[in-house]
């Protein structure tokens, strides 16, 4: 991992009033894989607290007595690295803007695990593809916390 930082260019102007919408409904927490996966935590008896902010890069879910985290990424704004990954996409448009600030998302993501285990916690990362099976994602879980 560099240390070197991205510029990122000025975002392009939204092209319509819709487009300006989509891009105003993305947001950084509650999204729709993280509550599937607080779901089945608390479906299997787990509690957990949301968004620590004393954590480098506020992880979504924590287990504080264990020293473990859950960090569920969207496929997209945090470039899954699986090839195969249908939600993994580029756009095809303003593509210096796009190529730029995904891949400083990444560099983000990679800073603030590696900060994270330095502090002494066990991360699990859970990507948006993978929380379509529930039976599979419950059983990842289980197999990273442990017994309740």
């Amino acid at each position: 991992m560099s240390n070197e930082l991205i510029l990122i260019p000025r975002p392009p102007r939204p092209s319509s009033a819709a487009a300006s919408a989509v891009m105003r409904g993305n947001v950084g927490r509650n999204t729709r894989p993280e509550l599937a996966v607080r779901r089945a935590l608390w479906a299997l008896g787990y509690r957990y607290r949301l968004h620590v902010r004393s954590l480098p890069g506020k992880p979504d879910i924590c287990f504080p007595s264990r020293r473990k985290l859950v960090l569920v990424h969207g496929c997209f704004w945090h470039q899954h690295p699986n090839p195969g990954c249908p939600l993994r996409t580029h756009p095809r448009s303003n593509f210096a803007y796009w190529e730029a600030k995904l891949k400083r998302n990444a560099q983000r993501d990679a800073a603030n695990l590696h900060a994270l285990k330095r502090l002494g916690w066990r991360c699990k990362v859970v990507w948006e593809c993978e929380v379509g099976s529930v039976d599979r994602l419950r059983k990842s879980l289980v197999r990273f916390l442990g017994p309740r």
